[in-house]
């Protein structure tokens, strides 16, 4: 079973290796550490961290070295973040102590298409809502440079440090809240007016879905007056009440824009598809994925298909709901495609070991292949016992 935790590349530099495979190895009861190799900007709160407890990463780099043979004449390039030459090259280190025996597994957690750097240096390569505003932090899973750019991403780190998997973070379309940093909203959105305004019109979607026989046009249209209507009410009102337990099937009515809808998974499968053919053959390619995935394009039954599997976070979950998620994703995905689940062991999210326990055991019974935890540097030491009480109640 993959029992792994997601690590930022300075927690394992401010712990030092010896420590980071004592505490998740020896303490923790894990196997694996899932290593962020390509990031965004945020700011944390690290209480683990000897000096730095507030820690803003640089926006939009690469945690390892790139061989520039491989980018040569590539339009969109990655940055190595100053971490690396400064304190070192941890992917390195972790997947070299792994192969002469002294550590552990080895997976590459990997941001794909939310970079707000690259957003803004190619403004042309982003997602763009129906009135063509852009959305700086997507990079567009129907521009063929933006594509470019993460299969050869993920290729030069399959290639050159062979992970045991690969974990993919936003291959897909994302959303219009919390995406960026202060935004600002006064009026109120609900569920569906962020779906509405996180679906792209961009120059490269228009040009595929009619290569599709999609009618872009007439969905744009519809979607534009959807938001237009949203932002012209008092005060915010539902339009479709069965969203967003009806899915796309919500949007019936509006035969343009479901026809889109149902083609939008297109970009996102095939582009997954693609990351899998070009990536070293050792190592597994998986999807990190949410229960309302659908949202953001994904088809989890046809990613299936593609890659090698997938972990859907379980964030809020109680036991029953993440069984749930577990065994439609595993009918999803199939019996041989690897299914892991996904927890924060941040509070009040999580109250106290024995509710870790409940809900990681919940995942494994119903069908789960592996558990991932978050996260190394965000949480306090002490918690590292609630995972290790969760682990130790698996069924074996």
């Amino acid at each position: 079973m993959n029992l792994s935790m997601w690590t930022y590349p300075w927690d394992v530099q401010d712990q030092g290796l010896e420590r980071t495979f004592s505490d998740l190895g020896a303490r923790a009861g894990l196997n694996t550490i899932s290593l962020a190799s390509s990031y965004h900007a945020g700011r944390f709160l690290q209480p683990r961290s000897p000096a730095q407890k507030a820690y803003f990463p640089q926006d939009g780099t690469v945690y390892f070295r790139p061989d520039e043979t491989l980018w040569e004449g590539k339009t969109i390039r990655p940055l190595v973040a100053d971490n690396v030459p400064e304190r070192g090259d941890m992917l390195e280190a972790l997947t070299t102590a792994r192969d002469t025996g002294d550590g552990m597994k080895v997976n590459c957690w990997t941001v794909c298409l939310h970079n707000t750097r690259l957003g803004t240096l190619h403004p042309e390569h982003v997602t763009r809502n129906a009135f063509g505003n852009p959305n700086y932090y997507n990079l567009c899973p129907s521009s063929p440079q933006a594509r470019d750019y993460v299969v050869t991403l993920v290729r030069d780190m399959t290639t050159r440090y062979r992970p045991d998997m690969v974990e993919l973070e936003s291959p897909n379309f994302m959303g219009f809240a919390h995406e960026f940093h202060h935004e600002k909203d006064g009026v109120g959105l609900n569920d569906e007016d962020d779906f509405l305004l996180s679906l792209c019109f961009c120059d490269h979607c228009m040009a595929r879905g009619k290569l599709a026989g999609v009618p872009m046009d007439e969905a744009r249209e519809t979607v534009r007056g959807f938001i237009a209507e949203m932002c012209a009410r008092e005060v915010p009102e539902r339009q479709f009440p069965n969203f967003p337990d009806a899915g796309n099937d919500a949007f019936n009515a509006y035969p343009a824009l479901r026809a889109f809808l149902e083609w939008r998974t297109e970009p996102v499968t095939s582009l997954i598809k693609e990351i899998r053919a070009a990536a070293d053959p050792a190592s597994k390619i998986v999807l990190i994925d949410l229960a309302d995935g659908w949202k953001g394009g994904v088809d989890l039954a046809a990613v299936g298909k593609v890659c090698d599997g997938a972990i859907l976070c379980c964030y809020f979950m109680e036991p029953e709901k993440v069984a749930e998620l577990m065994q439609s994703g595993r009918a999803a995905l199939g019996p041989e495609k690897y299914l892991g689940a996904g927890y924060r062991v941040f509070y009040p999210e999580v109250t106290s070991a024995e509710a870790l326990a409940d809900r990681a055991r919940a995942a494994v019974e119903a069908g789960a292949d592996g558990i991932n935890f978050y996260n190394y540097g965000l949480i306090p030491e002490k918690r590292l016992d609630w995972v290790r009480q969760a682990v130790d109640a698996l069924p074996k």
